[in-house]
């Protein structure tokens, strides 16, 4: 069947209109079943310490009693920007982030807001005094349980003794040593911490070989979004990374050669790893009940890791250990959305603000695609021109399908037109949007940054959204500016409609996403001006040329 031209604007808008359809689509299959659970609200709602340990070989631990959830902090690490407190059964109880850059509030649902906004919200949104990352009552890193029931009961039973209670840290990694003295054997934890939340751990045994598993934790709970991932993924030695979101894990998993794993939600990160060619042995098993993974490692004797747990800011990871960068993911554009990061953070790394970066990051793409913009304004100022040919075409022809379109082939090809010019261009643009869209959403980089005046934080929606009327406006200017050959009444309805639909659509997205989409339309209308006027001074040369022509012809 023919595809007439007036359906190449069409096709412009079922572009835009699928692509961000797919945004909202991937966002709600992203989303676990229920909301992640607040520091404040998992300790009524989960309880990791009662189910049983991962099934191991030797045989799997007896259930954990639930005099472990009351363990007190025997040890506290403080320095500028965190603090991590340490129990009595030797794990990590809780890390705390004092940077306000963490400690901001989070961003309100939208009727929340509008609320807020006109003065209807009960209670002032205040920033907390330090951010919590774990829950009150899930698996915490540090945790080691024993293959043998006996030694594993007696374990979760005895508390560990610190050498010291209190450790201040500055720019000197310090230690801390942890003894658990029981029966049979006596526990050694000897943990030096880093100013980067990193840290190392080092298990002594008097039993040189009794195997035990030690977890990195159940995943930071920090940040309630819902559609980021939450869960454990690890590093294979295939370079695979394979990924357990929360509730769907069905069963143990066991993996050899395993270059790190980690808990993570979409900021957060509590994670082992090492550098050692060969790896470690990794286990995911399911928590009874949500079937979340808990992550494991599997070592035997006295052994060493290292680890890390705080947000998942890619610099620093990759001066940690560059695979560690691997925890930042971007869901399934990842590929394409690490080295839009790179390069967004490269400009920051001059620029100083990340709202002025997106705003050359949007420049650097128009510069890139301006080529195939112009063959695509061209095309679409021609087929303009070529309109009322169209129609005639399409009159003589309309019970002719065939000759009807090889018709309009010729008239397409002897004048220069692309009847799906103007696709190209926006088609290649919304990789970049996806990209930027799950960057601003998934990196903590972007956490709390802000660009000018109102816009305190880039990864938020706009709290007056100024960003978004101007996105509508810019997107109508442009489209008034754009040539337009829709025929057919209702399909030039819908694409005035265009402007308002966005507009509504992304009241609630990220501003820097809004900002990218609104300063795109700003570079998009002053090239559609300076196309549009360089064609008329061409056309009217071309006039003027007739004519001289036309009058030359009749002095003859």
């Amino acid at each position: 069947m023919l595809v007439k031209d007036n359906n190449s604007n069409l096709r412009i808008i079922l572009a835009v209109a699928i692509s961000f359809l797919f945004i909202v689509v991937y966002s709600y299959w992203q989303k676990p079943a229920t909301a992640p659970l607040s520091p404040e609200t998992s300790a009524q709602s989960q309880s990791t310490q009662n189910a049983p340990a991962p099934s191991l070989t030797p045989k799997s631990t007896a259930p954990i009693s639930t005099d472990s959830a009351s363990s007190g902090v025997i040890a506290t690490i403080t320095s500028k920007d965190f603090q991590i407190d340490i129990d009595s059964l030797g794990r990590i109880a809780q890390v705390y982030l004092k940077d306000k850059k963490f400690t901001a509030p989070s961003q309100e649902g939208f009727f929340a807001h509008i609320k807020r906004l006109f003065g209807f919200a009960s209670t002032p949104q205040v920033p907390l005094s330090k951010l919590p990352l774990l829950g009150a009552d899930t698996l915490k890193p540090l945790e080691v349980r024993f293959g043998d029931v006996a030694i594993n009961n007696e374990a979760f039973s005895v508390p560990y003794e610190a050498s010291t209670n209190q450790i201040e840290l500055d720019t000197t990694p310090q230690t801390l040593v942890l003894t658990q003295k029981l029966k049979a054997l006596t526990i050694k934890k000897i943990i030096t911490f880093y100013p980067n939340l990193k840290y190392d751990i080092k298990i002594e045994l008097d039993h040189s070989n009794l195997p035990y598993v030690i977890t990195s934790g159940q995943r930071p709970v920090a940040d309630a979004d819902g559609y980021a991932f939450h869960g454990v993924l690890l590093e294979t030695s295939e370079d695979k990374i394979e990924k357990f979101e929360d509730k769907d894990v069905k069963k143990l998993e066991q993996f050899n050669g395993t270059k790190f794993i980690a808990s993570a939600d979409r900021y957060y990160t509590s994670l082992f790893f090492t550098r050692a060619p060969s790896g470690f042995d990794a286990i995911v098993d399911a928590e009874a009940g949500s079937k979340n993974p808990l992550p494991f490692v599997s070592l035997k004797g006295n052994a060493s890791i290292e680890g890390y747990i705080g947000p998942k800011d890619y610099i620093a990871l990759k001066q940690i250990y560059p695979i560690l960068t691997d925890v930042v993911e971007y869901g399934m554009i990842t590929f394409f959305a690490k080295p839009v990061f790179l390069l967004l953070n490269f400009l920051h790394t001059y620029i100083g603000n990340w709202g002025w970066s997106i705003i050359l990051l949007t420049l650097i793409v128009r510069i890139i695609l301006y080529p195939l913009s112009y063959k695509g304004m061209v095309s679409m100022q021609r087929l303009k021109e070529l309109a009322p040919k169209m129609k005639e075409i399409q009159e003589k022809y309309k019970g002719d399908p065939q000759k009807l379109q090889s018709s309009m082939m010729q008239l397409y090809k002897k004048h220069g037109a692309n009847p799906m010019g103007g696709c190209l261009p926006l088609i290649l643009q919304i990789p970049v949007f996806f990209a930027i869209y799950r960057v601003l959403y998934n990196a903590v980089e972007l956490k709390s940054a802000g660009w000018i005046l109102w816009i305190h934080d880039l990864s938020v929606m706009d709290p007056y959204f100024v960003l978004p009327l101007l996105m509508g406006i810019s997107m109508y200017i442009h489209q008034v500016l754009t040539p337009n050959t829709i025929a057919d009444p209702m399909q030039a309805r819908i694409f005035k409609l265009l402007p308002v639909v966005f507009t509504l659509f992304l009241i609630t997205f990220p501003a820097g996403l809004v900002l990218y989409w609104t300063v795109n339309n700003i570079f998009s209308i002053i090239q559609q001006l300076l196309i549009n006027k360089m064609l008329e001074r061409k056309k009217a040369l071309e006039i003027q040329e007739h004519h001289e022509h036309h009058h030359h012809s009749e002095k003859k």
